[in-house]
């Protein structure tokens, strides 16, 4: 009896486990993003964050910051941290320089083979450019 019951207990042990780590990984249900009154950029993908300052559109900055944020925390914060800060399983968005507009679309679009999900499917490119003007509007780390 004693080894069914310890084989019992760690069953149940190991999906209770098994469980924390599912949770754990946060709120993965892409949520909608409403982008107000930004500008509508259509279906040609932009290679330049068009809300930047001094960019075509970026007369709207601090409203594509708003909507960023927004769009930030119900989609991305739960990989990446609450205002980009990373807890250190994923990158520190304030941190990567080197991630030019093209690269951030193409990534943000297509996804990554070591986790991160496609948003092309349920995000447009008002959203995506909307976060990376968001993230651009917080200060970098010390």
């Amino acid at each position: 009896m004693t080894t069914s019951f310890s084989f019992k207990v760690l069953v149940t042990a190991t999906l209770l486990g098994a469980a924390g780590l599912v949770l754990a990984h946060g709120n993965v249900t892409p949520q909608e993003v409403d982008t107000g009154n930004l500008p509508e950029l259509g279906d040609e993908v932009l290679i330049e964050n068009p809300f930047r300052e001094g960019n075509s559109h970026g007369d709207v900055n601090a409203q594509a910051v708003e909507v960023g944020e927004s769009a930030y925390a119900g989609n991305c914060a739960g990989c990446h941290g609450i205002r980009a800060m990373s807890g250190g399983l994923t990158p520190d968005l304030r941190e990567l320089t080197e991630w030019d507009d093209e690269y951030f679309i193409n990534r943000v679009r297509n996804g990554t083979d070591r986790g991160m999900p496609s948003w092309k499917k349920t995000l447009d490119q008002n959203a995506m450019w909307a976060i990376k003007a968001y993230v651009e509007s917080l200060p970098k780390p010390e």
